[in-house]
């Protein structure tokens, strides 16, 4: 009772639970797309691969705002940030419902991204700046929880009203609501807070220039690493429905649920990993992750029974869950402090733009060859994954030696 009675004591605490909630909203629309395009593309009389399109322009904003969160932050403060980026986002995805043709859409994509980048970049300063790293975990896990609703609100969606726009004006609606929550907290989010996590300053103390840090081999793959992880998370997350009901004959309800399922034990798996961090290294966790994720995708590869599908996709789903959060975690590992800060951008930025490239690629290949290329892919980038971590580590501990030796010497 007494640490339930200090939790709802702490200050501030209606502020977590809004963010908390604004991150569930971020991540339903991620969930909505897989399970929509189908029913969009038929709609509009588009190919398969035409969603690389939407991914490019709303990537492009998303990227634009998040990178410029730090000087808009400092400018408006971030109260105010997500109010208009909240409704920004609202007000595209309600959009999306009403135009007519797919270029309007596409381009819609663009504000939809540039609200959903400052409100990532926006909410994950807050928390950053203001409350400690286990704060950060459930932040995300949180996100998790947003995109395991998407597609059972865009499934339900389809064989209820029977129209994807229903699903995404729920979603719409729901981000200008939280633009509401906002506005009438705004005077809250600018007061101080002094449950802060001193590491990020510690990190950000260093001002090592973007050229200098460039010129380290180690940053390029701690790069590489994010744009493998993060391009395999979101098309496994796009095409999963797609190659379930076009290519393998999965009923529609059957596979929304599953769809759905893929984001549940994401969400289920990270907060596992969350309770355990503390006794398993992030070496494990990371070496855990992609080892059940390559299984996972050989299982969906190789599919002799129709549960093996869902089966698959839920495991891959568990398996990969930890894998950010190990990957952010150990960047002061694998840069050092002095190369931390810059990493983590340029690295959030490698996946950024991998989830516009990784599922484009995929669309393509998929139409000419077929959708069932894409566990093929997903077992080869898993497995690079795999291969470019442990290349990363072996690089990391060289330096530790040699480092080892100068002192010795």
């Amino acid at each position: 009772m007494k640490i339930l009675t200090g939790f709802f004591n702490r200050p501030r605490l209606g502020l977590i639970i809004l963010a908390y909630v604004a991150f569930i909203a971020l991540g339903m629309p991620d969930g909505l797309l897989g399970v929509a395009w189908p029913t969009i593309r038929h709609g509009f009389g588009i190919p398969l691969d035409a969603l690389g399109m939407l991914f490019l322009t709303a990537t492009s904003g998303y990227l634009l705002s998040s990178f410029s969160s730090g000087k808009l932050i400092s400018k408006f403060q971030v109260g105010n940030v997500l109010v208009v980026s909240c409704l920004l986002t609202g007000t595209a995805l309600i959009c999306y419902t009403l135009v007519p043709e797919w270029w309007m859409m596409v381009a819609l994509g663009f504000l939809a991204g540039l609200g959903a980048g400052a409100i990532d970049a926006g909410l994950n300063t807050y928390i950053a700046a203001h409350f400690n790293a286990g704060m950060m975990q459930w932040l995300h896990a949180s996100y998790g929880i947003g995109v395991t609703m998407g597609p059972i609100i865009m499934t339900l969606s389809l064989t209820s009203p029977n129209s994807w726009r229903t699903g995404y004006r729920v979603v719409g609606v729901f981000q200008l609501f939280m633009a509401l929550c906002f506005f009438l907290t705004l005077s809250l989010w600018s007061q101080k807070n002094s449950d802060s996590d001193e590491s990020v300053k510690k990190i950000t103390e260093y001002k090592t220039s973007f050229r200098e840090t460039l010129r380290q081999p180690r940053v390029w793959l701690s790069m590489l690493l994010f744009a493998l992880y993060v391009g395999a998370e979101v098309s496994l997350g796009t095409w999963t429905y797609s190659l379930l009901t076009e290519s393998r004959g999965v009923s529609t309800q059957t596979a929304g649920f599953w769809a759905g399922s893929y984001w549940a034990t994401f969400t289920f798996g990270r907060i596992l990993a969350g309770i355990f961090a503390k006794r398993v290294s992030v070496e494990k966790l990371m070496l855990f992750g992609t080892s059940g994720a390559i299984a996972g995708a050989i299982l969906l590869w190789w599919t002799p029974v129709t549960w093996t599908n869902v089966a698959a996709v839920a495991f891959i789903g568990f398996s990969i869950a930890p894998i950010f959060p190990a990957l952010t975690t150990g960047v002061r590992n694998r840069v050092g402090d002095r190369f931390a800060a810059n990493t983590i951008g340029m690295q959030m930025a490698a996946g950024a733009a991998s989830t516009v490239i990784m599922p484009t690629i995929l669309g393509v290949l998929a139409r000419r060859l077929s959708l069932e290329v894409i566990p093929v892919v997903l077992v080869l980038v898993f497995l690079i994954l795999l291969a470019v971590f442990i290349l990363s580590m072996r690089n990391k501990n060289n330096e530790q030696h040699i480092r080892g030796d100068r002192i010795n010497n």
